[in-house]
């Protein structure tokens, strides 16, 4: 009896919850039409998540999403593959796996393979070291909230070999989700004030969205300093003057970000350019956010990646012990190309303590950045060692990886350069070209009448006549009156030649569709 009456209880309770027994006051709402309104709607959703946008992943890609989706179904289009030149993610495109560093996460991930003979020494170390300081010798558990305290450790002497014996404190290093998570964690420390206190960030024009969208998200004041894109993308100290002072009049600027090596731009900072930079903060006493996650990747041989903490270090201590600085740097990049793994980390330094317990508090709310993640940097930065095993094959890659990207920058800026209405400057470092392009008055005006910007109309038609994926100069802003694109350099080099083929072959032909080879204007500003 008592399993009878169960199951009308639960019966009961089915039909409370069930719509063809839903009571009659909703029944009769819903044949008012009367339906009961959605909580969150693009009404009531937060106005700074709607102003926020991120072009690498934006209509652009979506679109090259479904024609993708059209060609693996049978559906014909002037080409037969997609090829996604929006976003620097350098194993979508190809690019092998560092052994060494897979061997380290394999054993760490998988400690029972440290009994096997065919991982080398070097790497089983390496990967015991790490077991040793994670929660029961397991990559699953959590570590503390500013990551594994003997990455920390390495990667503290890690940064004072790069910058030749500059010191760095361990306890100053916090592991990040990729290089993002660290910026965003600190813009969110620096963002406050209502009106013309608010806080105001200095970012790079053109920039990586990111930066764009995080201060969307939290409501600061986007301030823009245009890099010289005549003098190879450099940075003008007067031009950040410039636009520090026209900031003033309606926000407050607390912060400076700098992108080196640049992206989307690809330019490399001299020494004296980093030493202006810093100097202009020390005197508007600015916080410093350098994002050097590109830092391995430096290709023009008169070029060379200087790091801002080492440069700091060398104006004297009036400079280092007083200007606040966060150095970014990140797996994605470089010569591993780990984007997947979302490791990172970054360097605090002369952060009032009392502040950084607060960055603790706030790095504690999301637990710990992924311990694989960890792993990954940790071997980036405790490499093979010229007396360890592993040391040659992992030369050998590393430099096979770097000597490629070196090849297929030079390759780029050649055949881009040499198209017409099309102007690209050396691509010194980083991942990526910005070649600036003629866009015709007569296609300026059909963006316009369609409601878009005319590069993305540009790029739009790229990518359904060609089927290359780039992403319009105008998410990554650019002064006015000037058009671009950026494209990544890393697929194959055989990949990129077609790929270059194509955009020129293309482009020559939007100049005649839309009347313009022939004409003066056609040329690029310079």
């Amino acid at each position: 009896a008592s399993g009878v009456s169960k199951q009308r209880t639960n019966r009961a309770g089915l039909r409370r919850y069930n719509a063809s027994g839903a009571p009659a006051a909703a029944v009769a709402a819903a044949r008012n039409g009367k339906a009961r309104e959605k909580t969150l709607t693009m009404e009531t959703l937060n106005p700074q998540v709607k102003a926020v946008e991120y072009a690498v992943r934006g209509p652009i890609v979506i679109k090259a999403g479904e024609i993708e989706r059209i060609l693996q179904e049978g559906g014909k289009k002037p080409f037969t593959e997609v090829i996604k030149a929006n976003i620097g993610d350098a194993h979508a495109m190809g690019q092998q796996p560092i052994t060494f560093l897979r061997q380290v996460v394999a054993l760490c991930t998988f400690p029972e393979l440290l009994d096997s003979p065919s991982f080398p020494e070097d790497a089983k170390r390496r990967a015991q070291r790490i077991l040793q300081g994670c929660g029961g010798r397991s990559l699953g558990s959590y570590s503390a909230s500013q990551g594994v305290d003997c990455i920390r450790q390495d990667i503290a002497a890690y940064i004072e070999q790069r910058d030749q014996g500059v010191p760095s404190n361990w306890e100053n290093i916090f592991l990040t989700t990729g290089a993002s998570d660290g910026i965003v964690s600190i813009l969110r420390l620096l963002v406050s004030g209502e009106g013309r206190a608010r806080t105001g960030v200095m970012i790079p024009i053109p920039q990586y969205p990111l930066y764009s969208a995080a201060i969307a998200e939290l409501g600061a004041v986007q301030v823009n300093y245009y890099l010289d894109e005549d003098n190879c993308w450099a940075l003008d100290v007067h031009e950040l003057h410039r636009a520090y002072q026209a900031a003033k009049q309606h926000c407050q600027p607390r912060v400076l970000c700098i992108i080196n090596p640049g992206n989307p731009t690809g330019q490399v900072q001299s020494k004296k350019c980093i030493e202006d930079v810093l100097h202009f903060a020390y005197e508007e006493n600015l916080f410093v956010m350098a994002d050097e996650v590109y830092q391995e990747n430096v290709y023009a041989p008169d070029c060379e990646f200087h790091s801002f903490k080492k440069v700091l270090y060398e104006m004297g201590p009036e400079y280092f012990n007083s200007v606040e600085l966060a150095s970014f740097h990140s797996t994605s990049k470089g010569y591993t190309g780990e984007c997947g793994f979302r490791g990172g980390f970054m360097e605090i330094v002369n952060l009032d303590p009392e502040v950084k317990a607060q960055l603790v508090k706030l790095l504690s709310v999301r637990l710990c950045p992924p311990v694989a993640g960890q792993a990954a940097m940790d071997v980036i930065v405790n490499p093979p060692q010229p007396d360890e095993p592993s040391f040659a094959q992992f030369h050998k890659e590393k430099a096979s990886v770097l000597g490629a990207l070196a090849d297929k920058a030079k390759l780029t800026e050649q055949i881009l350069s040499a198209v017409p209405g099309i102007k690209c400057n050396p691509v010194q470092g980083a991942m990526y070209a910005f070649p600036q392009i003629f866009i015709p008055p007569r296609a300026v005006e059909e963006a316009k009448a369609l409601g878009m910007q005319p590069d993305m109309l540009y790029c739009l038609r790229l990518l359904e006549e060609t089927g290359i994926c780039v992403v319009p100069g105008s998410g990554f802003g650019q002064r006015e009156g000037t058009y671009h694109f950026r494209m990544t350099i890393l697929p194959s080099p055989e990949k990129l030649k077609v790929l270059l083929e194509k955009v020129r072959d293309f482009h020559i032909k939007f100049l005649k569709e839309n009347s313009a080879l022939e004409e003066p204007q056609c040329r690029v500003q310079a």
